[in-house]
């Protein structure tokens, strides 16, 4: 099978030190990215870790696609333990960063430890250096480019930094790599940030070679240039209209379902602002959204729909431009727009505030330096929801995304059982369910759905292959020919992966009473038993230590 190859080189940052692991026998077992680096850290991090303690690690890995040339695999993982959820947690960016990575001849950095001052590590084909920072301290991000560029030489696709957010330990903070491109939900920026590194930098000449097929990789990636798709025009907020017409667009934080002002964000809005077209490493797809607005001078890259409804809809704001805005802080500050924006809005139900932009862009920059109010969202909406006095919107600490699990219930259940709870591209169920395959209402028959759709993540995770072009381009026979395998015993490894994460979070006390909604779902309990039982796991949610005892180190 197919897999990733190359070292993990681990950084102590508080010692300084930084030593390469031969991981052959986990590379070959977990195919790359966040199926290597959940075996990883399932291994290596202490059940009772902090999340903002030296013990927890942030491990940054590509897969074996990243040594393509094929579109859709211009992407990266990142995993820790999440000061949101606490739990682990992956998450993946896409941009320019994963062709210098692999270019070092490392397959996954673990970055461990704290230092005493603020670092920039810079990892090479001929080592790591680590250097002091101190003109950076509450940098932005591109301020960070801009360092970078001038005393080293280095661009935008050669690092991964962390804003000011990050620095502040803002639970819900991104590392970000190419300025707009975010490892987005459960804080990992944050864990940087307890590290005290700014920076992470990659380049070299040096990448393991790896033999995958021409002919398919050239196949998909004429399918993805000619494609007549609507995503290429219009990202994900394309689908924003037929959601909010059809199904559920989270409004005035959830409080309703639709949103009269859609057409103000919803694709068309964000597409007349598009100025020009722009894509992910090798990708022909090119469905990112450089935007800018004539008037105010604003450019951005987005938003995306996550964004347009956390900052637009469920902010009550239906100026694409302000949504443009909240996004364009965001990543300059560094915070996941999902988690943010969602927190943003629970803060204006509290103060009956909805559409306020100027509020909303002030809070913004008050959560990222942890000013008056901010200090308080920056914990996030499970830590902070009984201060203002509103519903907790979370599923495991893990504000939600803009898929409304009580319009699709599969998503909805698939939001419950979510080892890094309501985050729509664990399982991506909403797919399904949105096309019509599977009936949206009611939970029959959807724990096997959930279960095939969260291997099928974890495999995509593993590759690393991008989520747009998951089914339609990239498809089961185009895998099983990219990775010499038959698709079943993949989806066995996506299996394995999934319990890893359950098993780590089950030592750390999570269990059943974690897998909950904030609405009801109809029978849901029964739902829970069945997707358990198909998952060979315990009564109460949790995996056990006999079942993963061949593949993971079960020590406490």
């Amino acid at each position: 099978m197919l897999h990733a190859k190359g070292t993990l080189l681990s950084v102590d940052v508080g010692e300084r030190e930084a030593t390469d692991v031969d991981i052959e026998d986990e590379r070959r077992a977990f195919i790359g990215g966040r199926g290597l680096t959940t075996k990883l850290a399932h291994d290596r991090i202490p059940f009772d870790a902090d999340p903002f303690g030296p013990e927890n690690a942030v491990y940054l890995s590509t897969g074996p696609l990243q040594q393509s040339t094929m579109s859709f695999t211009g992407r990266m993982n990142a995993t820790g333990l999440s000061p949101l959820t606490n739990g682990l947690l992956s998450t993946n960016a896409g941009g320019y960063m994963s062709r210098n990575f692999v270019d070092t001849g490392i397959c996954a950095i673990e970055i461990t430890g704290a230092s005493d001052e603020l670092l920039a590590v810079h990892v090479t084909d001929e080592g790591v250096e680590f250097e002091a920072v101190p003109e950076l301290e509450g940098a932005e991000v591109p301020d960070v480019t801009e360092y970078m560029t001038e005393n080293h030489g280095l661009e935008a696709e050669n690092i991964a930094c962390i804003g000011p957010a990050g620095e502040n330990l803002v639970r819900f903070a991104c590392i970000m790599t190419y300025e707009s491109r975010a490892f987005g939900r459960g804080g990992l920026g944050a864990v940087l940030g307890s590290k005290n590194v700014k920076a992470v930098t990659f380049q070299g000449d040096s990448p393991p070679e790896i033999d995958i097929p021409e002919e398919t990789q050239m196949e998909v990636h004429r399918h993805a240039a000619t494609a007549d798709d609507m995503m290429k025009r219009q990202g994900t907020t394309a689908g924003t209209a037929f959601i909010n017409d059809n199904f559920s667009l989270p409004t005035r934080y959830f409080s309703e379902m639709e949103f009269e002002g859609v057409s103000g964000i919803d694709g068309d809005a964000v597409e007349s602002k598009k100025y020009k077209k722009a894509a992910c490493s090798q990708c022909a797809f090119a469905c990112k959204l450089p935007t800018r607005d004539e008037a105010s001078g604003l450019e951005t890259e987005g938003p995306e729909f996550e964004t347009v409804m956390s900052f637009g809809s469920n902010c009550g704001v239906d100026d694409v431009v302000d949504v443009m805005m909240s996004n364009e802080l965001c990543d300059n500050l560094g915070l996941d727009t999902i988690s943010a924006g969602d927190t943003v809005a629970a803060y204006l139900m509290s103060e009956d505030e909805f559409g306020n932009a100027d509020l909303i862009h002030e809070t913004v920059e008050k959560i990222a330096h942890r000013e008056g109010i901010g200090d308080t969202l920056a914990e996030g909406v499970a830590r902070c929801h009984e201060e203002l006095g509103v519903e907790n919107w979370s599923v495991k600490g893990m504000e939600f995304a803009a898929h409304d699990g009580r319009a699709i219930n599969g998503q909805g259940f698939s939001y419950a059982v979510a080892n890094r709870g309501g985050d729509h591209m664990y399982s991506t169920t909403l797919r399904v369910e949105y096309d019509g395959e599977i009936d949206p209402v009611g939970l029959d028959g959807k724990p096997a759905v959930v279960l095939d759709r969260e291997n099928r993540a974890a495999i995509r995770d593993s590759g690393i292959i991008c989520a747009f072009g998951e089914d339609d381009y990239v498809t089961r026979d185009v895998i099983e020919t990219l990775f010499d395998a038959d698709y079943d015993d993949m989806l066995a490894i996506g299996a394995r992966v999934i319990e890893l994460e359950r098993h780590f979070n089950n030592k750390r006390g999570m269990d059943r009473e974690d897998d909950v909604l904030p609405y009801e779902l109809p029978d849901f309990e029964a739902a829970l038993d069945e997707y358990y039982e198909l998952r060979g796991w315990n009564d109460d949610g949790t995996v056990p230590d006999s079942q993963v005892a061949d593949y993971a180190v079960a020590d406490d």
